[in-house]
């Protein structure tokens, strides 16, 4: 383990301990939540990091019935497109013991992302605040969340002073159009991880934490420089 400013890298050779690890630590976060408030929100990432994360974590033994799963960006596509977020979760996460969970989606079938952005802004609006944990991941063009280089709206998306909790992303590598929540409405939360895997992502989250190079303009810097909550780095090969 390893520890730089407000970032703590957990290192693993074997990707399937890194996903059990990972797996307790948050299910020992809602465990807390549901005791000292009667209820938890956990918000996740898709792509394919998170596969075997979520399988662990769906069998992990507690009161599911009072927790809310969100999500902290969407591409904007139903849940029966394979590069569904929603489906990924519904397919990986809400089973076994975990099929008690609530969800909470941010695509709401609207035309566009701006045209559904009031409705996934109170989605968001009615979870009680602040999450128990969010994971995040990250792309190897630097992005996490929705926050893509490029971004339409990444600036307000990054701004630590802003008041909006959902936005729109358009960006020339996010593909579909995007929502996603803003950083300063993940930063509401108890515990931030960060999910990595292979060594090309370790080089690039290690000389985005310095600064280096091209690297000092990645988005998921604003992530790892922010002073709010400190950020548990979870990595395998």
């Amino acid at each position: 383990m390893t520890t730089h400013l407000n970032v703590t890298t957990h290192s693993f050779t074997d990707c399937r301990a890194q996903a059990t690890a990972l797996a307790e630590r948050v299910a020992e976060r809602l465990r807390r939540g549901l005791a000292e408030r009667g209820h938890a929100v956990l918000a996740v990432s898709g792509g394919s990091t998170p596969k075997d994360f979520f399988e662990r974590l769906s069998h992990e033994q507690l009161d599911w019935a009072r927790v809310q799963v969100t999500l902290v960006d969407e591409r904007w596509v139903a849940d029966t497109d394979e590069r569904s977020n929603a489906r990924l979760v519904k397919s990986r996460l809400l089973l076994h013991a975990a099929a008690a969970a609530r969800f909470v989606p941010l695509y709401t079938g609207d035309a566009s992302p701006e045209a559904g952005l009031a409705a996934a802004d109170a989605r968001i609006e009615a979870l009680p605040l602040p999450f128990d944990a969010v994971v995040l991941g990250m792309g190897e063009d630097g992005h996490t969340a929705s926050f893509f280089p490029g971004g339409d709206h990444l600036a307000e998306a990054l701004d630590l002073d802003g008041t909006a909790r959902v936005l729109p992303m358009h960006a020339p590598g996010a593909g579909e159009p995007r929502i996603t929540l803003t950083l300063p409405t993940l930063l509401q939360t108890r515990a931030l991880y960060l999910l990595v895997a292979g060594e090309k992502k370790r080089d690039l989250l290690a000389d985005a934490r310095l600064g280096l190079g091209a690297a000092r303009d990645y988005p998921v810097r604003a992530v790892l420089a922010q002073p709010r909550v400190p950020v548990a780095v979870y990595w395998c090969p």
